[in-house]
């Protein structure tokens, strides 16, 4: 009985070996590995010719098919390499594309699914980076900031732009931006002379004292989703 089962596993690991070959998968060595081989290290050198160059930063994109994107900024911003890193253990070079960056750069934070907010190192002025073509990238230029400076996320509702006002300290220019749209960004008002910001998390509130009073940047969806919390908790503790 063993040795039946042992032929049959044989069989089954060789039919294995055969259909990988066929296939042209080539599985990647695990070179490096600790002694439970419960971590593996794969060095550049087992990866594409585009994995072994010094890079600026990276970004990790989930395309709506199901795949994961890898891009690797590399040339000081000019260029970005693009790997399919979907499976682990057969990473594929897609190639790279120049982005003719004005220099590096650092990713912020995503825009809807298909976009990525950049802000460049020098200068603190912000870019978009188009991923609706994942194998072709490209950036495009902000045109309704007019403010450069740190960047405060709303969540998936937009963000804050922050620029500091040298006149009179410590108060600050702001811009709230909507990014609704995940065609295009819009501006939807500017705020003189921020003093003081706080929010209020399960609301998704962010209220902003400025010089002429205060400013209260809503977020309906997300009160919208607390209102509902509250219901469901208010139910469960009332036994209605």
């Amino acid at each position: 009985m063993k040795d039946n089962v042992r032929n049959q596993l044989s069989k089954c690991l060789r039919r294995a070996a055969m259909a990988i070959a066929a296939s042209g998968i080539v599985t990647v060595p695990a070179v490096y590995a600790n002694s439970s081989n419960n971590i593996v290290i794969v060095p550049p050198t087992d990866l594409s010719e585009l994995a072994r160059q010094t890079g600026e930063a990276i970004l990790l994109h989930n395309t709506i098919d199901g795949r994961t994107i890898l891009y690797i900024e590399q040339e000081q911003g000019a260029r970005l390499a693009i790997f399919d890193v979907s499976d682990p253990v057969h990473i594929k070079g897609e190639g790279s594309v120049q982005l003719g960056a004005a220099g590096p750069f650092d990713f912020v934070f995503p825009l809807g699914s298909k976009q990525e907010l950049i802000q460049f190192r020098q200068g603190d002025e912000n870019a978009v980076l188009d991923l609706h073509k994942v194998r072709d990238p490209n950036l495009q230029t902000v045109q309704v900031l007019t403010l450069r400076g740190p960047i405060t996320r709303l969540g998936n509702d937009g963000f804050i732009v922050a620029r500091q006002n040298t006149e009179v300290s410590p108060a600050r220019d702001y811009q709230v931006v909507d990014t609704a749209s995940a065609q295009e960004l819009k501006r939807v008002f500017d705020v003189k002379q921020v003093r003081g910001e706080i929010a209020k998390a399960d609301t998704g509130t962010t209220f902003l004292l400025a010089e002429d009073g205060l400013y209260v940047v809503r977020r309906p969806a997300v009160e919208s989703d607390n209102r509902r919390r509250e219901r469901e908790w208010f139910i469960e503790h009332s036994g209605g």
